[in-house]
């Protein structure tokens, strides 16, 4: 069984609960103790569910349009050879499907009548994609200026798409307003989806023979997956199946890096800063709502925040097409950050990151970024 706790005032309630956060105002973790026995997994299909000991949806909840199992290849970046998880592969073409699929799981499970949820694209095609498999109506609010490409693929999902002028901030205000009466299946503020995203964890150690790599180099807006990951190897060192847990690298746009600014401050709370346009629109959130959480995993591992410039995230955007990827702007500040990262690495550094999502999702810049 698992329990959600207040983070700010430890007060806790049973998971069957459908809310998203306290009382008090704090966010909600989950107090859950995983199982895991390797010699059962290898046997189960190719999904996130193998791992369903340690998810905290009842068995016979599962959710799944085949999420999870991503390859791990080896992909030259930085001058060597850095292991890619291939995110952009998931079914809607992001990892966010992978705490999608947990969320939503527990949604029906609970019988929700109908969900909503704000997001910068990704994680709205994720909650839509999982909501129409299940049959639950939902309503994704979005910044009204985002990639055209993933308002798209949200409305072909069926889900009820609002348009909200303004920054990131206002349309989880608006969406926020919303949830007064309605599940909010927000990405952000449920725990379940975090453990969603935590198999990313759970399958990079199981394909490197379980045992953790030495760094891994994940996108820092939110923090869905990197706090994910830290769940994930966190609990797997736990269990045993791994001797400790990776080195933590985080990468932000300079054009909105709140956190790579209050690290290097030594602050443990995120810096109120200004912000400037960046091609990784997906990862600039000014005031993340995890931003302390975040802060605490990175120096829990010994590791360390980046802020990569658009002429960065441009170059390694066109380098991984030109390697035959086609990956998202935002998925290129990540590499930007894992190629910045490895010219100082040790050589015989184990490194992963990922492809966190597909290139068509902004395929109405596609042709413009390529330098064709």
């Amino acid at each position: 069984m698992a329990t959600l706790v207040c983070k700010a005032c430890g007060e806790r309630f049973p998971d069957t609960d459908a809310r998203w956060r306290c009382g008090c105002g704090g966010v909600l973790d989950l107090d859950f103790t995983p199982s895991l026995d390797p010699a059962e997994v290898a046997g189960r299909p190719a999904t996130l569910w193998r791992y369903r000991e340690a998810l905290p949806v009842p068995e016979g909840a599962e959710l799944t349009l085949g999420e999870g199992f991503t390859p791990l290849l080896p992909v030259e970046i930085g001058g060597r050879e850095v292991l890619v998880k291939q995110e952009h592969l998931a079914p809607t073409g992001s990892y966010k499907d992978r705490g999608a699929a947990v969320m939503i799981a527990l949604a029906a499970h609970l019988g929700v009548s109908g969900v909503v949820e704000d997001s910068s694209g990704n994680a709205g095609c994720a909650v839509g994609a999982y909501c129409a498999k299940a049959g639950i109506p939902c309503r994704i609010f979005v910044p009204a200026d985002n990639s055209p490409g993933k308002l798209g693929q949200i409305e072909l999902y069926g889900a009820d798409l609002v348009a909200v002028p303004g920054s990131r901030e206002d349309t989880a205000a608006a969406c926020m307003e919303a949830a007064a009466d309605t599940f909010y299946a927000s990405h952000v503020y449920m725990p379940h989806f975090f453990h969603g995203t935590k198999t990313f964890a759970y399958e990079v150690a199981e394909q490197l023979g379980w045992r953790a790599p030495d760094t891994v180099v994940l996108p820092a807006g939110n923090g869905t997956l990197l706090l994910g990951a830290y769940i994930g190897f966190t609990e797997l060192a736990g269990m045993g199946l791994i001797e400790s847990v990776p080195r933590l690298i985080a990468v932000q746009s300079a054009g909105c890096a709140p956190l790579a600014a209050a690290f290097e401050a030594g602050a443990s709370v995120p810096a109120e800063i200004r912000t400037s346009p960046t091609l990784a629109e997906g990862i600039a959130i000014a005031a993340p709502v995890r931003g302390a959480d975040m802060l605490e995993a990175v120096r829990a591992t010994d590791g360390h925040f980046l802020a990569v410039e658009e002429d960065e995230i441009l170059a390694a955007f066109r380098d991984m097409g030109r390697k035959g990827y086609c990956i998202e702007p935002t998925s290129a500040a990540v590499i930007a950050g894992a190629a910045r990262y490895v010219r100082s690495a040790s050589p015989d550094e184990v490194v992963v990151t990922a492809f966190t999502g597909h290139g068509l999702k902004a395929g109405d810049k596609l042709h413009k970024l390529s330098g064709v």
